[in-house]
């Protein structure tokens, strides 16, 4: 068995400007990795990570190390031993899964899903800005079901009102990304349940959350930063009450099914989540997410250009993908 292993830099530019409480992009930067094999093409691709150390070059050059290991015909099992959870790990792993797919000649779904995939409702993501900023944001999306709303410092009780009389209609998920502090978290949780929030993603940084098991849960508290893999969880049931589940922190859809049985076994309620990034990067997320209870797989939606073909997206609703995009 001779495989063939490459990897290439992408960029895809964002619609605008997306700022989260960490700063501000305006493209999205992915590594495309593909497998080939007797004619045969499995792609994945990855989206680094500067907050967990990665780097374009460093998740480039990790991916490709494993150039002879795949080209031995090392699988998915054994790719979790090589590499850590991280991006490079689930740029190789979705492209097993699509070559294996297209080697089989079995959609991914039917090994991935309980049954055949529907379209779901993913969030759609609000960049934090000032209140007024986030209200028209939000009155310029109102009609969607889901909104995410990127929060993470001073002034987030006015740009949650902002965004809630603006949207008055719509769930909301706040994603503070680690930008509360223990002196504001209670009076935040408050206001967020005052106005009707549904979530609130990681409030204080991985690390030093430990306050969360001693305080009210008003609000159901997911974690994001401070989960990765299945190991991370046993350490988090005193702290949070769901988790952000995301292919490229979990090292690949091997590692996030895993993650994601033993969340449910656990007691944890499920979000699937994404960085910003193409149709390539969600479609196994969007199988991943059949059962969750929320699905935030909006990077498309937040691109000037996607992938073609790419997912397809009618409003809120994204479909499961097609075989010539990846499964």
């Amino acid at each position: 068995m001779t495989r063939i292993l490459t990897v290439a830099a992408e960029r895809f530019p964002i619609a605008g400007t997306f700022t989260i409480s960490r700063g501000s992009k305006t493209e999205a930067e992915v590594l495309t990795c593909t497998i080939r094999d007797k004619g045969l093409v499995g792609r994945g691709e990855c989206v680094p990570y500067r907050r967990y150390g990665e780097t374009m070059e460093a998740v480039r050059a990790a991916i490709e190390t494993m150039g002879d290991a795949i080209a031995s015909g090392m699988t998915r099992a054994e790719l979790r031993e090589a590499l850590a959870p991280g991006a490079a790990r689930n740029a190789i792993d979705c492209a097993l899964w699509d070559l294996e797919a297209k080697i089989s000649g079995r959609p991914a779904w039917e090994t991935i899903c309980a049954a055949a995939p529907v379209a779901l409702v993913t969030a759609y993501t609000l960049s934090l800005g000032e209140p007024e900023a986030m209200a028209a944001q939000a009155r310029a999306n109102a009609s969607r079901p889901l909104l995410k709303v990127k929060i993470g410092g001073e002034g987030d009780i006015a740009r949650i009102r902002a965004v809630t009389q603006a949207a008055p209609d719509s769930r909301i998920v706040l994603d503070a990304n680690e930008g509360w502090t223990e002196e504001n978290i209670v009076e935040n949780l408050a206001t967020a349940a005052d106005l009707g929030i549904a979530l609130i993603e990681q409030p204080l940084p991985a690390g030093r959350d430990a306050m969360l098991a001693d305080i009210p849960h008003p609000v159901p508290i997911c974690a994001d930063e401070s989960v990765h893999a299945a190991r991370d969880l046993s350490t988090l049931r005193d702290r949070y009450d769901a988790v952000n589940i995301k292919l490229d922190k979990a090292g690949g859809l091997t590692e996030a099914l895993e993650l994601r049985d033993e969340a449910r076994r656990l007691g944890f309620s499920i979000m699937v989540g994404c960085m910003v990034g193409t149709s390539l990067a969600m479609a196994p997320a969007v199988l991943l997410a059949q059962d969750a209870d929320f699905v935030d797989l909006d990077g498309p939606l937040l691109l000037a250009r996607d992938r073609a073909p790419g997912l397809a997206y009618e409003g809120s609703w994204v479909s499961p993908p097609a075989p010539a995009l990846w499964g």
